[in-house]
């Protein structure tokens, strides 16, 4: 069974992600949903409330829009909370020592802006490094990063987005699937 951290500070806008989520719940899949922004609007985890959901998966997948080339603040605050040391590193710290850390990003810009000579001069993966090393740092075991591009919808039209998150997250739900199966 996966556990999904939803960090979108505003689900009920969204299109992408709220379609990520909608295949993901329509999958079949064994899947634990837990909206972040909506459980704590003030930006208080709680702590052991979220590690306790941790214990109860081998695969969590971070599914959030790309931010600034970055996570949402949210995300990082949960990391902050709940990744704490004696539970996820340092002494003790080996609670989700081999469970699968899968980040799941919607980026709102075409690719052609995530190359070394694009806009943002820099690929999603080199961006996703940091998330990379809470996974070995924590003793997850990282998947790299599901991801897919074009799902603003400033610049493109919410079928599209609908369709093109769709048509992804079935490649995530592959992925789960055969993680499901190696546990």
């Amino acid at each position: 069974m996966a556990l999904v951290i939803l960090a979108h500070p505003d689900f009920q806008h969204s299109v992408a992600n709220r379609a990520v989520v909608n295949c993901l719940q329509n999958s079949g899949l064994n899947i634990e949903i837990r909206d972040i922004a909506t459980l704590y609007p003030d930006y208080r985890i709680d702590a052991a409330a979220e590690q306790q959901a941790l214990l109860r998966h081998e695969t969590v997948v971070f599914q959030y829009p790309l931010y600034w080339y970055n996570m949402p603040a949210i995300l990082k605050q949960y990391f902050d909370n709940v990744l704490t040391y004696g539970f996820a590193y340092g002494t003790g710290g080996d609670r989700l020592k081999g469970k699968n850390f899968v980040p799941s990003i919607t980026v709102g810009a075409p690719e052609r802006d995530y190359r070394a000579d694009g806009e943002a001069h820099f690929r999603v993966l080199e961006l996703c490094k940091p998330l990379e090393q809470t996974a070995y740092y924590t003793q997850m075991r990282y998947i790299d990063p599901f991801y897919f591009h074009g799902t603003s919808p400033a610049l493109y039209g919410r079928e599209e987005i609908v369709r093109r998150a769709e048509e992804n997250t079935e490649r995530l739900v592959a992925l789960l699937l055969s993680l499901d199966k190696q546990a």
